[in-house]
Protein backbone atom coordinates (compact mmCIF):
# COMPACT_ATOMS: atom_id res chain seq x y z
CA UNK A 1 0.00 0.00 0.00
CA UNK A 2 1.27 3.44 -0.92
CA UNK A 3 0.74 6.19 1.63
CA UNK A 4 0.41 9.78 0.48
CA UNK A 5 1.08 12.61 2.90
CA UNK A 6 -0.83 15.81 2.39
CA UNK A 7 0.25 18.96 4.14
CA UNK A 8 -2.59 20.47 6.09
CA UNK A 9 -3.56 23.92 4.87
CA UNK A 10 -3.09 26.67 7.39
CA UNK A 11 -6.01 28.93 7.91
CA UNK A 12 -5.36 32.34 6.45
CA UNK A 13 -6.34 34.80 9.19
CA UNK A 14 -4.97 37.83 7.39
CA UNK A 15 -8.10 38.30 5.30
CA UNK A 16 -10.56 38.34 8.26
CA UNK A 17 -8.23 40.68 10.11
CA UNK A 18 -8.21 43.03 7.14
CA UNK A 19 -12.02 43.05 7.05
CA UNK A 20 -12.13 43.63 10.80
CA UNK A 21 -9.70 46.53 10.50
CA UNK A 22 -11.71 48.02 7.65
CA UNK A 23 -14.94 47.67 9.65
CA UNK A 24 -13.42 49.35 12.69
CA UNK A 25 -12.06 52.18 10.52
CA UNK A 26 -15.45 52.77 8.88
CA UNK A 27 -17.17 52.66 12.28
CA UNK A 28 -14.74 55.23 13.63
CA UNK A 29 -15.27 57.46 10.58
CA UNK A 30 -19.06 57.26 10.91
CA UNK A 31 -18.91 58.01 14.64
CA UNK A 32 -16.55 60.93 14.04
CA UNK A 33 -18.84 62.42 11.40
CA UNK A 34 -21.83 61.90 13.69
CA UNK A 35 -20.13 63.74 16.54
CA UNK A 36 -19.02 66.58 14.26
CA UNK A 37 -22.34 66.78 12.39
CA UNK A 38 -23.52 69.88 14.34
CA UNK A 39 -20.47 71.80 13.10
CA UNK A 40 -20.98 70.52 9.55
CA UNK A 41 -24.65 71.51 9.71
CA UNK A 42 -23.62 74.95 10.98
CA UNK A 43 -21.30 75.45 8.00
CA UNK A 44 -23.81 74.13 5.46
CA UNK A 45 -27.01 75.81 6.67
CA UNK A 46 -26.49 78.51 9.26
CA UNK A 47 -23.31 80.29 8.18
CA UNK A 48 -24.60 81.13 4.67
CA UNK A 49 -28.01 82.16 6.03
CA UNK A 50 -26.54 84.61 8.54
CA UNK A 51 -23.67 85.92 6.41
CA UNK A 52 -25.44 89.13 5.42
CA UNK A 53 -27.42 90.02 8.51
CA UNK A 54 -26.92 91.20 12.05
CA UNK A 55 -26.82 88.08 14.17
CA UNK A 56 -25.74 87.23 17.70
CA UNK A 57 -24.04 83.84 17.95
CA UNK A 58 -21.86 82.06 20.52
CA UNK A 59 -19.98 80.35 17.66
CA UNK A 60 -17.33 82.63 16.08
CA UNK A 61 -17.01 82.99 12.32
CA UNK A 62 -13.77 81.01 12.52
CA UNK A 63 -14.65 78.09 14.74
CA UNK A 64 -11.80 76.91 16.95
CA UNK A 65 -12.13 73.34 18.19
CA UNK A 66 -11.50 73.61 21.92
CA UNK A 67 -11.92 71.14 24.75
CA UNK A 68 -15.22 72.82 25.63
CA UNK A 69 -16.55 72.42 22.07
CA UNK A 70 -15.56 68.75 21.93
CA UNK A 71 -17.26 68.17 25.29
CA UNK A 72 -20.37 69.96 24.03
CA UNK A 73 -20.42 67.94 20.80
CA UNK A 74 -20.02 64.66 22.68
CA UNK A 75 -22.85 65.64 25.04
CA UNK A 76 -25.02 66.42 22.02
CA UNK A 77 -24.27 62.96 20.59
CA UNK A 78 -25.04 61.32 23.94
CA UNK A 79 -28.38 63.16 24.16
CA UNK A 80 -29.25 62.18 20.59
CA UNK A 81 -28.46 58.50 21.18
CA UNK A 82 -30.12 58.36 24.61
CA UNK A 83 -33.57 57.81 23.15
CA UNK A 84 -35.08 60.82 24.96
CA UNK A 85 -38.40 61.80 23.41
CA UNK A 86 -37.70 65.32 22.13
CA UNK A 87 -41.28 65.71 20.89
CA UNK A 88 -42.22 66.20 24.55
CA UNK A 89 -41.24 69.69 25.64
CA UNK A 90 -41.04 68.47 29.24
CA UNK A 91 -37.82 66.70 28.25
CA UNK A 92 -36.33 70.02 27.09
CA UNK A 93 -36.72 71.57 30.55
CA UNK A 94 -37.45 68.74 33.03
CA UNK A 95 -36.40 70.71 36.11
CA UNK A 96 -38.40 73.77 35.09
CA UNK A 97 -41.55 71.83 34.28
CA UNK A 98 -41.58 70.26 37.72
CA UNK A 99 -42.34 73.70 39.11
CA UNK A 100 -44.83 74.88 36.49
CA UNK A 101 -48.49 73.97 36.38
CA UNK A 102 -50.34 74.59 33.11
CA UNK A 103 -53.33 76.77 33.89
CA UNK A 104 -54.93 78.97 31.24
CA UNK A 105 -58.38 79.80 29.92
CA UNK A 106 -57.08 79.97 26.33
CA UNK A 107 -56.47 76.44 25.05
CA UNK A 108 -54.79 77.48 21.79
CA UNK A 109 -54.12 80.18 19.21
CA UNK A 110 -52.50 80.10 15.77
CA UNK A 111 -49.21 81.24 14.26
CA UNK A 112 -48.51 82.10 10.62
CA UNK A 113 -45.12 82.89 9.08
CA UNK A 114 -45.75 83.98 5.47
CA UNK A 115 -42.11 83.74 4.36
CA UNK A 116 -41.99 80.05 5.36
CA UNK A 117 -45.51 79.26 4.06
CA UNK A 118 -46.63 78.39 7.57
CA UNK A 119 -50.34 79.15 7.81
CA UNK A 120 -52.42 79.01 10.99
CA UNK A 121 -50.22 76.51 12.81
CA UNK A 122 -51.84 75.59 16.13
CA UNK A 123 -50.07 76.75 19.30
CA UNK A 124 -51.28 74.71 22.26
CA UNK A 125 -51.29 76.13 25.78
CA UNK A 126 -52.52 72.91 27.40
CA UNK A 127 -49.95 70.20 26.58
CA UNK A 128 -46.31 69.77 25.58
CA UNK A 129 -46.26 67.58 22.45
CA UNK A 130 -44.28 69.52 19.81
CA UNK A 131 -44.79 66.61 17.43
CA UNK A 132 -48.51 67.40 17.21
CA UNK A 133 -48.51 71.23 17.34
CA UNK A 134 -46.46 74.19 18.49
CA UNK A 135 -46.26 74.67 22.26
CA UNK A 136 -46.77 77.85 24.28
CA UNK A 137 -44.50 77.69 27.32
CA UNK A 138 -46.69 77.85 30.47
CA UNK A 139 -46.22 80.88 32.66
CA UNK A 140 -45.25 83.17 29.78
CA UNK A 141 -47.57 85.94 28.59
CA UNK A 142 -50.35 85.22 26.11
CA UNK A 143 -50.42 87.41 22.99
CA UNK A 144 -51.31 90.20 22.50
CA UNK A 145 -50.90 90.98 26.22
CA UNK A 146 -47.79 92.77 27.42
CA UNK A 147 -45.02 90.34 28.30
CA UNK A 148 -43.10 87.67 26.37
CA UNK A 149 -44.89 84.66 24.89
CA UNK A 150 -42.51 81.73 24.29
CA UNK A 151 -43.42 79.37 21.44
CA UNK A 152 -41.50 76.10 20.90
CA UNK A 153 -41.47 73.97 17.78
CA UNK A 154 -39.59 71.07 16.18
CA UNK A 155 -36.92 71.36 13.51
CA UNK A 156 -35.02 68.90 11.33
CA UNK A 157 -32.95 68.91 8.16
CA UNK A 158 -34.23 71.52 5.67
CA UNK A 159 -34.57 68.83 2.98
CA UNK A 160 -37.42 67.34 5.01
CA UNK A 161 -39.23 70.65 5.52
CA UNK A 162 -43.01 70.54 5.38
CA UNK A 163 -44.87 73.59 6.78
CA UNK A 164 -47.87 71.39 7.61
CA UNK A 165 -45.85 68.79 9.54
CA UNK A 166 -45.16 69.83 13.15
CA UNK A 167 -42.10 67.57 13.30
CA UNK A 168 -40.45 69.61 10.53
CA UNK A 169 -42.26 72.95 10.80
CA UNK A 170 -39.28 75.02 11.98
CA UNK A 171 -36.63 73.34 9.77
CA UNK A 172 -36.20 76.58 7.78
CA UNK A 173 -36.54 78.99 10.69
CA UNK A 174 -32.86 79.91 10.30
CA UNK A 175 -33.64 81.54 6.92
CA UNK A 176 -35.70 84.30 8.54
CA UNK A 177 -34.15 87.75 8.96
CA UNK A 178 -34.61 90.75 11.18
CA UNK A 179 -37.66 92.64 9.93
CA UNK A 180 -39.53 89.53 8.76
CA UNK A 181 -43.05 89.21 10.10
CA UNK A 182 -45.31 86.64 11.69
CA UNK A 183 -49.00 86.73 12.53
CA UNK A 184 -50.79 85.28 15.54
CA UNK A 185 -54.54 84.92 15.62
CA UNK A 186 -56.26 84.93 19.00
CA UNK A 187 -60.05 84.67 19.21
CA UNK A 188 -60.38 85.47 15.48
CA UNK A 189 -58.29 88.63 15.78
CA UNK A 190 -54.95 88.82 13.93
CA UNK A 191 -51.85 90.51 15.38
CA UNK A 192 -48.69 91.33 13.42
CA UNK A 193 -45.25 90.85 15.00
CA UNK A 194 -41.83 91.58 13.49
CA UNK A 195 -38.43 90.01 14.25
CA UNK A 196 -35.97 92.40 15.92
CA UNK A 197 -33.36 90.00 17.31
CA UNK A 198 -31.91 86.59 16.38
CA UNK A 199 -29.52 84.59 18.54
CA UNK A 200 -28.25 81.10 19.35
CA UNK A 201 -27.85 79.89 22.93
CA UNK A 202 -26.88 76.74 24.77
CA UNK A 203 -29.78 74.41 25.72
CA UNK A 204 -29.22 75.18 29.41
CA UNK A 205 -29.75 78.91 28.80
CA UNK A 206 -33.39 79.80 29.45
CA UNK A 207 -32.96 83.57 29.77
CA UNK A 208 -35.29 84.04 26.79
CA UNK A 209 -38.18 83.02 29.07
CA UNK A 210 -37.68 86.19 31.13
CA UNK A 211 -40.72 88.42 30.95
CA UNK A 212 -40.46 91.95 29.52
CA UNK A 213 -43.67 93.90 30.18
CA UNK A 214 -42.65 97.04 28.29
CA UNK A 215 -44.52 95.74 25.21
CA UNK A 216 -46.04 92.59 23.69
CA UNK A 217 -43.34 90.17 22.53
CA UNK A 218 -43.24 86.68 21.05
CA UNK A 219 -40.09 84.53 21.21
CA UNK A 220 -39.79 81.56 18.86
CA UNK A 221 -37.50 78.71 19.97
CA UNK A 222 -36.28 75.60 18.15
CA UNK A 223 -33.24 73.31 18.03
CA UNK A 224 -30.25 74.22 15.86
CA UNK A 225 -28.14 73.62 13.78
CA UNK A 226 -30.71 71.87 11.57
CA UNK A 227 -30.89 68.15 12.26
CA UNK A 228 -29.34 68.43 15.73
CA UNK A 229 -30.33 69.26 19.32
CA UNK A 230 -26.98 70.93 20.05
CA UNK A 231 -28.12 74.56 20.47
CA UNK A 232 -31.30 76.66 20.52
CA UNK A 233 -32.23 79.19 17.83
CA UNK A 234 -34.04 82.18 19.34
CA UNK A 235 -36.13 84.66 17.32
CA UNK A 236 -37.52 87.63 19.24
CA UNK A 237 -40.44 89.57 17.82
CA UNK A 238 -42.39 92.68 18.85
CA UNK A 239 -46.05 93.61 18.24
CA UNK A 240 -46.44 96.12 15.44
CA UNK A 241 -48.68 99.07 16.23
CA UNK A 242 -51.36 99.62 13.59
Amino acid sequence: MKLVYKKAKKKNIKKPLRYLGLGLSLSGLVLGLYVLFPLLSWEIYLKPAFANQSFASPIPKTTIITKEYITSLLQNTKNTLSGVDTTNLRNWFPATYKEIQITTQLSSYTLSIPKLYIENAVVSTTDTDVGEHLVHFPGTALPPNKGTAAIFGHSTLPQLYNPKNYKTIFANLHTLKIGDSLVVRVDNTAYLYKIFNISIVDPEDTSYLTQDYSDSYITIITCTPPGTIWKRLILKTRLEKI
